[in-house]
């Protein structure tokens, strides 16, 4: 492995600009680890994390180097324009280095990969995690000046407000909502402070039980724990669906317990395009187009 890492970090010096002597003129750049200096505009860039490709394609910005498999089909366009260059758990560091990228943006599930990538060119981390809406508006202000794309960055902030303040009032006064996520059989809930508590803190969602584990796998619950807590809301994420597995979270839910929940008997159940807010989570189109299905399902 450590020969395998000086074998690509020497190819690197002899390929890659990102080790050159730097002129271009620096900027800090707001990171998931803090600010870090990084040559502005960078002409070549590899991007591991498929939210941050998600903002960049929202803000005029291609990648020359993506994951195989972006899941999310908004971002379909891209998989002949970039090479691929690994997984978003496994980046292809061989592929990387003759790609000979001025920038590499880790974050999220390759966020982990940081130090190995940093040895085949710059690298940050863009993880988005903690405050999703406020990490997420803050990267397109970050994109829009690495790239020089300040005036595109402004516009889609500006519709990123107006969005949030959509959803928020179709949400007001219409009941309490429980999140889950389904894995095949599997049912796991999610309140305040988890990765989609968001739904509830940013959009002033009522939760219908409280106080729920924030851990990134949520509680394990049950039909019964459904029934029980009987909210006016099912908020329903597909895990299998949103990574391409088999499973249906419609089937999963298909039973009376479900059905006889205020949710199931008012037709309030909501399933969101899944690989969206769990692959994408943060990006630019993927907020965007979970506020609007839920301004669609509120409103109704």
């Amino acid at each position: 492995m450590l020969r395998l890492a000086a074998r690509l970090l020497a190819t690197a010096l002899l390929v890659s600009p990102a080790f050159a002597p730097a002129f271009a003129e620096e900027i800090q750049l707001p990171t998931a680890t803090g600010p870090v200096a990084v040559a502005a505009n960078p002409a070549k860039v590899a991007v591991l994390d498929i939210a941050a490709i998600d903002t960049l394609d929202a803000l005029g910005v291609t990648p020359a180097g993506t994951p195989d498999n972006l899941y999310v089909p908004y971002l379909a366009s891209l998989s002949g324009k970039a090479l691929p260059v690994g997984t978003l758990f496994e980046p292809d560091l061989e592929a990387l280095a003759a790609l000979a990228p001025d920038l590499i943006i880790a974050g999220g599930r390759s966020s982990t990969q940081v130090e190995p990538l940093s040895a085949v060119a710059p690298t940050v981390d863009m993880t988005i995690w903690e405050d999703i809406p406020a990490e997420g508006r803050a990267r397109i202000a970050g994109y829009g000046a690495l790239f020089g794309k300040e005036a595109e960055a402004t516009s889609l902030t500006a519709a990123w407000d107006a969005k949030f303040a959509e959803a928020k009032a179709a949400i007001a006064g219409k009941g309490r909502a429980l999140i889950v996520m389904t894995n095949g059989p599997k049912i796991a809930a999610y309140g305040k402070g988890s990765r989609f508590g968001w739904l509830h803190s940013a959009l002033d969602l009522p939760e219908a039980r409280e106080n729920l584990d924030p851990e990134t796998h949520g509680d394990a619950i049950s039909f019964e724990f459904i029934a029980e807590v009987n909210p006016d809301w099912l908020i329903v994420v597909d895990r299998a669906s949103a990574i391409g597995e088999a499973g249906s979270a419609q089937a999963t839910l298909d039973n009376a317990l479900v059905k006889g929940t205020t949710a199931g008997q008012k037709g309030q159940i909501i399933y969101l395009e899944s690989a969206p807010i769990y692959i994408a989570g943060g990006g630019f189109h993927s907020m965007m187009g979970t506020l609007d299905q839920l301004i669609t399902a509120f409103g109704k």
